[in-house]
Order: C-alpha cells, then structure tokens, then sequence
C-alpha cells in the first residue's frame, strides 16, 4: 500500500512541475522572438539555445518519420486487445493491463488534442509559411509516452528476460534519439523538449501506478 500511494505522489508531483513550469513558461522573460513576431517565454534561454543549434532539416526528417514507431507499437497492443476482446468475448476478459494501456493512450492523445488548441507558444520555424503549435513538444512526448508504455507492458506480457532487455535497449535508444533530434532539428524551442519531458514523466508514472496494482500476466 505504501508502494502505491508513493507511486500516486510521484506522478501528482510530476503534474505539478509541468503545470507549474507551463505557468512560468507564460509569464517569465516573454518575449517576441519567434516567426511572424510570436511571444516565447524564457526568450533569452530559448534564444541562446536556438541560436546555438541552428536549424536542420535533416534531423526534422529524422523524426519526423521515427515518431511512427512510437504510433505504430500503440497499433501493436491495440490489435492485442481488440483479438482478446474478440475471443473472450467480454471487455472485462480482457487483461486489466491492456485496458490501462488503453486509457493511458487516450489521457496522451488528449494532452496533445489540449495544446493544439490552447496554444502556449508556437515554433520557432515556419512550416509551409505557418506558425505551429510548438509546447509541449508533441513527437518528444508521444516518443517517451508510447516506449515507456511499450517497455512497461512487455513487462507485464513477455516472461522472456532477453527479449524485454532488447525492448527496454531500443526503447530507450528511439527516446533518446526524439528528443536530442528534436530539439538539434530547430523545430521546438528548449522549453517545449522540458515541457515534453514533464508531461511525459507524469502520464508514464500515471501508468505504472495503475500497472503495479496489477498480477503479470505472461
């Protein structure tokens, strides 16, 4: 039980930090200094770092394309569900875990629908002659949500030890390579990858907490 409400308090406060920074993002050091004369919070970090970096279409190619793998291991354990829901002929047959997994996707989808439409800052880079929706970064977050998702479900699924070390391996690599690539290809400001992160750590744990309360079933 302590496990539990420990899990609870660590996802709230993961909550809190991202929906303290995304306030701080709104009202610290703003400034005019995206396309089109958009206002950016913390303008002189995002700035510095934008600067730096520079742009770079390749690296927006990149992931671009490897934030379908993320999509596509969502596919994966949607047509699991949907075989178990057919055989067993009942929703409360299927795993408990696939269930989770289900609710936890929708949370994410609708985190992103959210900021498509309340808009915190947008890019830093036109695309196609539009401004976009820029926090928190999208492909950051659903890379980070759909792996980590992946690694903690094949955990529950998979009894081979091997296999779920070379999930948890590439996981982490494709986590890794999103968010780095993302914030090299110039696409997103430096507050939108923390932003990213945040939300992330906070629907991750929202997960785990709900799959710990769970029996693997292998």
């Amino acid at each position: 039980m302590q496990k539990k409400t420990g899990n609870l308090i660590i996802t709230g406060i993961w909550a809190l930090l991202f929906i303290l920074f995304t306030v701080l993002v709104q009202n610290v050091d703003v400034h005019t200094i995206g396309p089109k004369s958009s206002s950016v919070g913390f303008a002189s970090v995002n700035a510095l770092v934008h600067e730096k970096l520079g742009v770079h279409r390749l690296w927006y190619s990149i992931t671009y394309w490897l934030g379908f793998v993320p999509l596509s291991t969502a596919g994966i354990f949607a047509v699991i569900g949907l075989m178990q829901l057919v055989r067993r002929k009942s929703l409360f047959k299927v795993d408990k875990s696939i269930i989770a997994l289900g609710v936890f996707y929708a949370a994410t989808i609708g985190v992103y629908v959210l900021f498509e439409f309340y808009i915190v800052n947008y890019r830093p880079i036109l695309i196609n002659g539009y401004l976009e929706a820029s926090y928190p970064s999208s492909h950051t977050m659903l890379a980070c949500c759909f792996m980590a998702a992946a690694m903690l479900e094949c955990n529950m699924l998979i009894r081979d030890r091997q296999i779920n070390i070379i999930i948890q391996i590439v996981s982490i690599i494709i986590m890794a390579v999103m968010v780095i690539g993302r914030l090299i290809s110039g696409a997103h400001w430096f507050t939108d990858i923390i932003g990213g992160l945040l939300i992330s750590g906070a629907l991750i744990m929202g997960l785990y907490s709900a799959l710990s309360m769970f029996p693997k079933k292998r």
